[in-house]
């Protein structure tokens, strides 16, 4: 597949996500609640978490951003459901590995989350990216 047909798939997945967010809401009863914002652009995330013997049982956010803040924690959100906690916090660092352009484990299957790979070539949206990511780190390690 040539570079500008992998670009447009990715294109078409990150604002497939974002004009269709998954998990997009949030859990009432005993859930973790973080509230983040980007202040350099006025993203800002809502983002709760449902965590039961160390295992993320679901994951949900509202809040209001640019597409590819928005689709970033859509696509969170969906790949660290049924994850424990460790398994969360790794995904982040090598999401955030993936944002500065390193090489970054294939462990796991990223899934949709690949398509944000290209965002670390724009310094100014790796933190609109990096948002969700950032909420979730904090709210299971508090």
């Amino acid at each position: 597949m040539s570079f500008n047909n992998l670009d447009q798939l990715y294109r078409s997945v990150i604002m497939d996500h974002y004009k269709n967010p998954r998990n997009k809401g949030s859990i009432e009863n005993d859930a973790v609640t973080i509230d983040m914002n980007n202040p350099t652009c006025g993203d800002r995330i809502h983002l709760t978490l449902k965590v039961t013997d160390g295992i993320v049982e679901d994951a949900k956010f509202d809040g209001e951003g640019c597409s590819i803040s928005m689709s970033s924690a859509s696509m969170m959100t969906q790949l660290i459901k049924g994850k424990k906690i460790d398994e969360a916090l790794e995904l982040a660092d090598i999401f955030s590995k993936m944002m500065m352009g390193e090489d970054y484990s294939d462990k796991y299957d990223l899934e949709d989350v690949e398509a944000l790979q290209g965002v670390s070539q724009f310094p100014a949206r790796i933190k609109c990216a990096t948002l969700a990511w950032k909420a979730m780190e904090k709210g299971v390690k508090e």
